[in-house]
């Protein structure tokens, strides 16, 4: 297999993203997955705006209002945010500790397309008719009584998906504990393979509790298993327990990498190492520990008692202080840097203040007396777009620009860039800021409509219109992504000039085995090091130049997870369809031949020639 670009007709380069477990391109395949269901994410999201932009208005019913909430949510924590930031995971942890992949490929491949799979069974119910509208919590009292199979897509997509998300914290965590070049200790990695380590920690540690929840939701619904029904000994208020024991620490993994691409982005672009990097670490290991604190501070409002409330209120008011150390290192890295503004860094620059103001209305909502009167009012969907969308939607975005070039070899337009980011960062202010007001204002969250006279009028207007300019500006990024591939400029290994870490000491996009040599790590940012000792390549190997080891690429993550998808719908529809039982069967079948077939498999991978890694080094050496 030559690492030199050849053409290939779509069938051959299709099967090649189809059977892939090059950890590159899978993170690219995340992105593009997560990109599709953010834009459907944020096209539901723009329905609900412009059904609240008038008093009484009937753009849509007061039943697929529920449907569009259930959906918007559900998409953008799920399918959106999450699988983007895994896909950043993907592409830059293995290349900032000087991997060749990640340790298992297999299950990289097949955590991707449980994700995607699941995402599309979860979005079918659309063309179904029968839609989740029990909220993205999917709170046992309504999800118990929705009719259809609306909230059974909701269970069986998310615990699809859900497994795979599992499965790609599992797989971060042994790369990282395993796989790091030699001379990378723990105190050498970059900000953001440790943000992606505590990420992958707490995603070992909460997403099994949300697998529970859901088959317990499932098992209620299909065969009577009464977990949550309180008419018949259950309990409604432990799913509550159970999602938000999930539910928070969710937040916080999808926070973290975000605080990590800031991290790289400030030392960056302020030419100057991470001020305080050990403290940085022990905020990030801290948060990792008290976000599996705090769960019950969303539930202030179900009657545990003062003393239940008090624990929680005083957690959630500790978890600011190491995000605070955090702020407090990235404003003293800028300090005496020599800033450039890119646009990665106007996304960083915007987000302290953006993510502080998300933060102070964090601990006003936990505050238990205050939350009693704030509870499910738009107060608190302000609060929490602050946190997801001025945080981890920042980061996203600030990532995208920034790590482009080195995924695809081209850079992003930088005034199409900030044309973006103007739009996106106003418009969200706009959206959002004004729902604090409407909250306090007495607007309650999940209404499809209101009547006119109740002083709400200008406040929605205005929150619709900055969604509309945040539209426009995920609009002119799509635009810039196209208008960038057609140009197809290529770019050097470090495009921006001052990159710290491994990933920007090798060529731009890399080749499909990384590293011709396994480099030798010599400090934090040890390639900035390296660039001062007048070492232009950034890398001293650790090895001579040999055989690397490669595995082979596989179908059958693919098709073991579309047999997941088939017995989700054989599952639903067992008992209504004349097909369901034959196709549950069949699906399941189907999974465990894929599992039967992976299992008797004799697959040792192949080896990359010396000879071959020694053409690709004369290449690139002729391109200089």
């Amino acid at each position: 297999m030559s690492s030199v670009a050849q053409k290939r007709s779509f069938g051959a380069a299709l099967w090649d993203w189809l059977t892939t477990v090059d950890h590159k391109k899978i993170g690219i395949l995340y992105l593009l997955g997560g990109g599709f269901f953010f834009v459907v994410g944020g096209i539901e999201a723009m329905i609900i705006r412009f059904q609240l932009l008038t008093p009484n208005n009937d753009l849509i019913s007061a039943g697929t209002f529920n449907e569009m909430i259930t959906m918007h949510g559900t998409t953008m924590i799920f399918l959106a945010a999450m699988p983007i930031l895994i896909g950043f995971m993907n592409v830059v942890m293995p290349l900032q500790i000087g991997a060749r992949d990640v340790a298992f490929p297999f299950l990289n491949s097949l955590g991707f397309w449980m994700f995607f799979f699941g995402g599309v069974f979860l979005n079918l119910s659309w063309f179904i008719g029968q839609v989740p509208d029990a909220g993205w919590t999917s709170y046992a009292s309504l999800s118990l009584i929705s009719d259809g199979h609306g909230v059974d897509f909701y269970a069986i997509g998310l615990q699809i998906a859900g497994g795979g998300t599992l499965m790609g914290g599992i797989n971060f965590l042994v790369t990282i504990i395993n796989m790091r070049a030699p001379g990378m200790t723990y105190m050498r990695m970059p900000l953001f393979t440790w943000t992606t380590f505590v990420a992958s920690a707490m995603i070992l540690f909460a997403f099994p509790p949300l697998t529970i929840g859901l088959f317990f939701l499932t098992f209620d619904r299909m065969f009577g298993g009464n977990f949550f029904d309180h008419t018949m000994g259950g309990n409604t208020i432990i799913w509550e327990h159970i999602f938000w024991i999930f539910g928070h620490p969710e937040v916080y993994i999808l926070i973290l990498p975000a605080f990590g691409i800031f991290s790289e982005i400030f030392s960056i672009f302020s030419r100057k190492r991470l001020f305080g990097y050990p403290s940085m670490v022990f905020a990030t290991v801290l948060i990792g520990f008290l976000g599996f604190m705090v769960w019950a501070h969303h539930m202030f409002t179900v009657g545990l008692g003062p003393t239940a409330n008090a624990i929680f209120s005083v957690a959630t008011m500790a978890i600011a202080v190491p995000t605070g150390v955090k702020i407090f290192n990235w404003l003293l890295t800028m300090w005496g840097g020599s800033i450039k503004l890119t646009v990665p860094m106007l996304y960083a620059i915007a987000f302290i203040p953006t993510f502080i103001m998300g933060g102070v209305t964090g601990v006003m909502l936990g505050t238990a007396p205050l939350d009693y009167q704030l509870h499910d009012s738009y107060f608190v969907v302000a609060h929490f777009h602050y946190v997801i969308v001025g945080g981890t939607v920042l980061g996203i975005l600030a990532g995208v620009h920034l790590y482009w070039p080195k995924m695809f070899g081209t850079m992003l337009s930088e005034g199409l860039g900030k044309i973006t980011f103007w739009f996106f960062l106003v418009g969200f202010h706009l959206t959002f800021l004004i729902q604090h007001w409407l909250g306090l204002w007495g607007m309650p969250r999940r209404v499809f409509t209101y009547m006119d006279g109740q002083g709400w009028n200008s406040g929605n207007f205005i929150s619709t219109m900055g969604a509309v300019l945040m539209a426009i500006g995920v609009t002119v990024l799509v635009y810039n992504i196209i208008i960038t591939q057609i140009k197809n400029v290529r770019v050097a290994n470090d495009p921006w000039g001052d990159g710290r870490t491994l990933e920007w000491a090798i060529e731009s996009p890399p080749v499909y085995y990384n590293f011709a040599q396994t480099p030798l790590v010599r400090g934090l940012d040890t390639v900035w090091i390296e660039k001062l000792e007048g070492n232009e390549s950034g890398i001293t190997p650790a090895e001579p130049i040999q055989d690397i080891h490669m595995p082979n690429g596989s179908i059958i993550p693919f098709i073991l997870s579309m047999g997941l998808f088939v017995t989700g719908f054989g599952v639903m529809f067992r008992t209504e369809q004349a097909w369901g039982l034959p196709v549950l069967i069949g699906g399941l079948l189907w999974v465990f031949i894929a599992m039967a077939v992976r299992s008797l498999q004799d697959d040792t991978g192949y080896y990359v020639t010396k000879e071959e890694i020694l053409r690709d080094l004369k290449r690139k050496g002729g391109q200089k």
